[in-house]
């Protein structure tokens, strides 16, 4: 892995510790810049609050919400070769409130909805740019919702909210759209 295959983690527990990822199709990191803007939004410290990263990459935001003192945090990755690296990654910082799965991130979404049990106060919907993921993640998470929960959208175009979306907070940094947003019934 080359040495620009890593990121910092910017708060929390794990401040400017480093974690690394894979050369992969569609997996780019959340920058810095942005990851500060986002958990300013969220909060500083995520303590009592459950996430869900759908498509974890290399991890960043998991990794930041456990820093941060997330009650629990559900990483999923459908890359074999990605996911590993975030098993490392976890062992390395001894990660506690963390559970992995290797999975499609829609796949896992659709069977979690089943489990009245499984819900969430944030979910990080980052998926890679140029697909038609985000959609389609949108609506499966929607029963993965605790009250009041939020959802963070990572995108190439701005963020447009449908249906019963609204948008809380939004920035861009270059060619990223990042948005923050509820949904209300």
């Amino acid at each position: 892995m080359a040495k620009s295959n890593q990121v910092r983690i910017i708060g929390g527990e794990w401040r400017s510790r480093r974690i690394t990822f894979p050369d992969h199709e569609g997996l780019r990191p959340s920058g810095d810049r942005v990851r500060e803007t986002l958990f300013n939004w969220l909060g500083q410290d995520l303590g009592g609050q459950r996430c869900l990263d759908l498509f974890a990459g290399s991890g960043a935001l998991g990794f930041e919400a456990v820093s941060r003192g997330a009650a629990g945090v559900v990483m999923v990755e459908k890359s074999r070769r990605v996911f590993e690296t975030l098993r490392r990654n976890a062992d390395l910082l001894g990660a506690k409130n963390l559970r992995l799965h290797c999975v499609d991130a829609l796949e896992f979404a659709t069977a979690a909805a089943a489990d009245a049990a499984v819900r969430f106060d944030i979910v990080f919907l980052d998926p890679p740019f140029g697909s038609i993921l985000l959609e389609q993640a949108q609506a499966l998470v929607l029963p993965l919702l605790r009250p009041a929960a939020r959802v963070y959208i990572e995108s190439a175009a701005a963020y447009a909210p449908s249906g019963g979306w609204r948008i809380l907070r939004q920035g861009r940094a270059g060619q990223v759209h990042y948005t923050l947003v509820t949904y209300d019934d």
